[in-house]
């Protein structure tokens, strides 16, 4: 082992001054430690007890003669000590085991201060014969149960198990060789769950006894062994002896390691994963303790020592009592003090290998990589520097690393880097960006693809998307950017280095058409502009799917209105149409043909309307489109050349001007079939804004349009006038015949406007205005008078056109007036009459002959009624009502009824004014009103005492 370097990682504690107090006289026989103490026991018996620093706390006499073995133990505060005692029989022993609660101190007043003996235990009996003690070992096992070994000079371990303080104790006795008494140099227990063993080790053998098994099975596991004090356990519960040619460890399935520490062993310990010999040089006589560090194979610490009696470990420290009492007190340097003298030396692979045995944290690990990688990059081992600053990922900034890597010549080694930023996660963008401009400076397209097309590599998201594919894409590196951008779900960066880089037109339409409805929604939106600059069929095609979903739709029936509200609207995709009229009206036509019931119909409708009703769509934008990519319509410069030079470009001119006129014209008839449909009979309000509608067709002159619009609204007014501005006289005409019919319920008002116009028009139209007078005539629309003032205007028309017309008129008038004299003549002899008969009533008698009741026309006898229109009825028969003739009373109630009406008739006002507004004539109906006296003032008077029911009985005559 000379090979293993020495190093200073302990140091004396104390300033090396450490000595037993003079408190403790006697001669040392044993020592322990725990819980913060160490116990010494001397051959006075005697038992002292120091602190830290291996200061005097205090003593008591355990045993009257001498202190052999003592333990102290860690659970509880418990000593257990094995000394001699005065004999109080010849047969029995000396030697006796005693327990001491270390908690309980006897009461204050006695002669000493000495802690409470719970338990004294004989351990020789009849059944266990004396022998001279040369080991002692205490497991505690569950409270109050403790396991006491006691190795024996003949061979034999005695066991006591159980609760010392109660005597509640079990003995057996294990032997080691049944061959020879061999006497016991170490003891060790092992605890592993449930199994229980102890190994046994003597100057010739290493056995293992199995507790667990009843009764306990032994194992030999070796056959050489070791001297006294060449015995200890590890913390991972291995066995170690030492012999002067090595070092060696047992489990329990036999010999494990040996370490070739040559030198007699005289104690071996172990602390924190160290393992302490002090070892006795032959040669010199000189003894040395050693402290090694198995793991990193190195010599922590070597000091030359006096003979050593004892060595313990306590308050963190390594404890060497020495024959003379005095005392070693070596402890271990803090790790930064270990690794700045290892760096001093350059020794980065042992301060790597210290931190990670010893457990450090990941930060200070990753603080010795760094410099550790620092010193390789100093001496220019770039490669090996890389390594180490991979270890440090996620402890150490990459910025730190990646600024020492940037040079071109060490790419290599930073792609490597930034590979394993990636795959641990801590990647970001930049890092991303790196990265990718690495493999592609490196035209690696291998890695590339690892790295990209890995399973899990856009899965677990480990690489920024974005970046990624933004790098791909400038790097011309299409494809892969295409496959992220697939893999994550970005459809607007598959789509835009479909549109915008390859020109892959087609592809970005089939892609589209494999997203959910809502995602081809949102990209149809976005690229839609160019799509349809290339590929508009195909573009409308998609649109009309998307927001008519033919094979969904189909298939459910009757909720199919339900359905299409809830799919996107045609609206929705109006913006990609700025540049492309022509596409934007085939879409939309597509869509009103498939759906009839569209929410937004009303804002088609109206987009429809303007593209129909324009007089071109040969936007300035329009230029743009031709100059692309779609040059179906464009003529080769050289024939274009030759055709303006024969016909100096008259004929393409006239050729164009055709086709844009038919194609005006076929789009207006598709307008107005649109104004029509969407205007059905059984709605108010058509499906489109009228405003909109009526203006389009104002701008645009669409003289169809408009008559159409006002005929639907009733403004005949405004079809008037549309044919007015036109000088249309048969339009006129037949207009007037189709709405001037108040029998169909037209305005007869529109004749007289006719008949106005013709007569401020200053023109012969001679032929039109009979005609119009015709219809005048016939429905009575306006005074003759007005007829003549209207045409009186006209200087170009003659009396000829209205003689005829006067003629009948005068003529009819004629006719009216004789038969209102006749009229007038029989009322005043009817009144005349009248008079007569109410004079006759009021001075003259009247005599009644009646000799039959007029009710039951039986002979009329007495009480009888006579009323003044000369019936007569049995008083019987008129029951309670004397009054009025049963007869006349219903045509006189009637009257009476008429006669209130027309009363209350004269108070309205609206009702007198309405009708002499809608009246051909108001005249007849002011004069109506002032025939039934309803104008006139009327002053009521005293009732007459005459009335139709005035009766008198026979009986007063």
């Amino acid at each position: 082992m000379y090979q293993w370097r020495k190093f200073e990682f302990f140091e004396e504690k104390y300033a090396g001054k450490c000595t037993i107090p003079q408190e403790v006289t006697g001669n040392i026989e044993c020592c322990s430690s725990g819980r913060g103490k160490v116990v010494i026991g001397c051959d006075d018996g005697t038992v002292s007890l120091l602190d830290r620093g291996l200061k005097f706390h205090y003593g008591f006499q355990a045993h009257s003669s001498s202190v052999l073995f003592l333990q102290q133990l860690k659970q509880r505060y418990f000593l257990v000590t094995v000394g001699e005692d005065e004999q109080v029989t010849p047969q029995q022993s000396t030697l006796c085991l005693k327990v001491f609660d270390l908690d309980k101190m006897q009461p204050e007043g006695s002669s000493t201060t000495s802690p409470d003996c719970i338990g004294i235990l004989r351990i020789f009996t009849n059944q266990f014969p004396e022998a001279k003690i040369t080991s002692f070992l205490v497991l505690e096992e569950v409270p109050p149960i403790l396991l006491i070994a006691i190795g024996l000079d003949n061979g034999f371990i005695y066991c006591i198990k159980g609760d010392i303080a109660r005597e509640r104790i079990t003995r057996f006795k294990l032997q080691v060789d049944n061959l020879s008494e061999k006497s016991l140099t170490g003891l060790g227990f092992r605890v592993d769950g449930q199994s229980l063993q102890l190994f046994a080790v003597t100057p010739s053998s290493v056995s293992l006894f199995s507790l667990h098994d009843q009764p306990p099975r032994r194992q030999t596991l070796d056959q050489i062994g070791c001297s006294a004090n060449s015995v200890t356990m590890s913390d991972r519960l291995e066995l170690i002896i030492g012999r002067p040619e090595a070092v060696y460890f047992y489990e329990i399935d036999g010999r494990g390691p040996c370490w070739a520490f040559e030198g007699e062993k005289k104690f071996l310990g172990w602390f924190r994963g160290y393992l302490l010999c002090v070892i006795a040089d032959q040669r010199s006589g000189k003894n040395t303790l050693n402290i090694y560090d198995l793991k990193n194979r190195l010599i922590a610490h070597s000091v030359l020592v006096k003979e050593v009696s004892y060595l313990l470990c306590e308050w963190g420290n390594i404890i060497l009592i020495m024959t003379d009492k005095s005392a070693l007190c070596i402890g271990e340097k803090d790790m930064e003090s270990k690794l700045d003298m290892l760096f001093k030396k350059n020794l980065y692979t042992v301060a790597i290998n210290l931190v990670q045995s010893q457990q450090a944290d990941a930060a200070a690990t990753a603080e010795v990589l760094r410099k550790y990688g620092d010193h390789l990059y100093s001496k220019q081992d770039y490669d090996e520097a890389m390594a180490q600053y991979i270890h440090t990922i996620g402890h150490l900034e990459p910025s730190y690393v990646i600024q020492k890597f940037l040079d071109a010549q060490r790419i290599y080694n930073l792609t490597n880097y930034l590979e394993k930023l990636h795959e641990k996660g801590l990647a970001s963008k930049d890092h991303t960006t790196l990265l990718l401009n690495c493999y592609t400076k490196l035209k690696d397209v291998e890695k590339l693809n690892v790295f990209i097309k890995s399973e899990d590599g856009v899965g677990e998201q480990k690489f920024d998307i974005e970046t990624a594919i933004r790098v791909c894409r400038a790097a011309n590196y299409h494809e892969h950017a295409m496959y992220v951008a697939r893999k994550a779900g970005r459809h607007e960066w598959y789509l835009k280095i479909l549109l915008e880089d390859l020109g892959s037109y087609e592809e970005a339409l089939q892609y589209i058409s494999s997203l959910e409805p809502s995602q081809a929604g949102v990209t149809i939106k976005e690229y839609g502009k160019i799509l349809i600059e290339h590929k508009p069929v195909d573009t409308i095609e998609i649109l009309i799917r998307l927001c008519t979903e033919e094979g969904e739709s189909s298939k459910r029936g009757a909720s199919n209105s339900a359905y299409i509200h809830m799919l996107p609207s045609p609206v929705d995709f109006l913006s990609i149409f700025i540049h492309y009229p022509q596409s934007l009206m085939d879409f939309l036509e597509k869509y009103t043909d498939k759906v009839k019931d569209s929410p937004a119909q009303v804002e088609i409708h109206n987009t429809l309307l303007e593209l129909h009703l324009s007089n071109d769509l040969d936007f300035p934008s329009m230029s743009h489109v031709s100059n692309g990519k779609n040059r179906n319509l464009k003529v080769g410069s050289e024939t274009a050349a030759i055709l303006r030079a024969k016909t100096n470009g008259k004929v393409i001119s006239n050729h164009n001007d055709s086709a844009e006129e038919k194609d005006c014209q076929e789009r207006r008839k598709k307008g107005l079939n649109l104004l029509k449909r969407a205007w059905p009979s059984e709605l108010e309000n058509p499906l489109y804004d009228v405003d909109l509608a009526i203006i389009l067709c104002e701008m645009n002159g669409f003289k169809e349009g408009l008559l159409y619009l006002y005929e639907k609204m009733k403004l005949y007014k405004e079809v008037i006038a549309c044919y007015v501005q036109t000088h249309d006289h048969e339009g006129l005409i037949a207009c007037c015949k189709r709405l001037g019919d108040s029998g169909r319920g037209g305005d007869p008002s529109l004749w007289a406007d006719l008949l106005k116009y013709f007569g401020e028009l200053g023109e012969d139209c001679s032929k039109e205005v009979k005609e119009v007078l015709s219809y005048i005539e016939r429905d009575d629309i306006l005074p003759p008078i007005i007829v003549l003032q209207t045409l009186s205007r006209n200087p170009c028309l003659t009396l000829s056109v209205i003689k005829e017309y006067i003629a009948r008129t005068l003529e009819q008038e004629s006719k009216m007036i004789e038969e209102d004299r006749e009229a007038i003549d029989k009322y005043q002899e009817d009144t005349v009459a009248m008079r007569k008969e109410i004079q006759d009533l009021r001075t003259n008698a009247r005599i009644f002959q009646l000799s039959k009741c007029t009710a039951c026309t039986f002979t009329l006898d007495l009480p009888a009624v006579h009323f003044m229109c000369m019936h007569s009825f049995h008083q019987r028969c008129l029951g309670d009502n004397e009054k009025e003739c049963p007869e006349c009373a219903p045509e006189y109630r009637s009257v009476l009824e008429m006669k209130r009406n027309l009363e209350q008739n004269s108070k309205d006002q609206d009702r007198f004014f309405q009708q002499v507004k809608n009246s051909k004539d108001g005249f007849s109906v002011i004069a109506e009103y002032f025939g039934k006296g309803l104008i006139s003032k009327t002053i009521d008077s005293p009732a007459v005492g005459l009335r139709s029911g005035s009766a008198s009985s026979s009986n007063g005559f």
